[in-house]
């Protein structure tokens, strides 16, 4: 295997291992899991969801549930149709796409009264510094090679 083809399987297996090995679970609200009277926005603050990560809402069933709603969803506690609702008291979801993400749990007034909801914004993976583009170069520019004077572009 020459050096370039080398140097290209590093590279694309760096890119790919640290979205998988890096990706944090989240218990919602840590020990008091997902419950009424608890400031979810306090809670996610300073927190930085990334795609790949994992939110864990844990609570006794029966007691609450938890939906994906909307913005105004979120805004107006607007419940979604039950068949809708995470019931299983250790719901798991996989934050797969960045932007704003909203939950609220359905039962009763638990949002309304309760504030039992949550918004965050979920962030993209971002290259390791590893692999960020130099300010002199980067992947997917033609890069000079100074011993045989030939240009190497790279295509991903």
């Amino acid at each position: 295997m020459d050096s370039h083809t080398g140097f290209v399987i590093f590279v694309l297996f760096a890119a790919i291992v640290p979205s998988t090995t890096l990706a944090k679970d989240y218990i919602v609200g840590d020990d008091s899991g997902w419950t009424t009277n608890y400031d979810y926005q306090a809670w996610a603050q300073g927190k930085n969801f990334m795609v790949g990560d994992t939110l864990v809402f844990k609570y006794p069933v029966g007691i609450h549930n938890v939906f994906k709603v909307n913005g105004t969803g979120f805004q107006n506690c607007s419940v979604p149709p039950l068949n809708e609702a995470l019931t299983s008291g250790n719901d798991t979801i996989v934050l797969a796409t960045p932007g704003r993400k909203w939950y609220i749990c359905g039962v009763g007034k638990h949002c309304e009264v309760g504030n039992q909801k949550l918004a965050i914004t979920v962030q993209s993976q971002a290259l390791p510094p590893s692999l960020a583009p130099s300010p002199r170069s980067s992947l997917g520019q033609k890069k000079m090679d100074a011993n045989k004077r030939s240009f190497i572009n790279f295509h991903w």
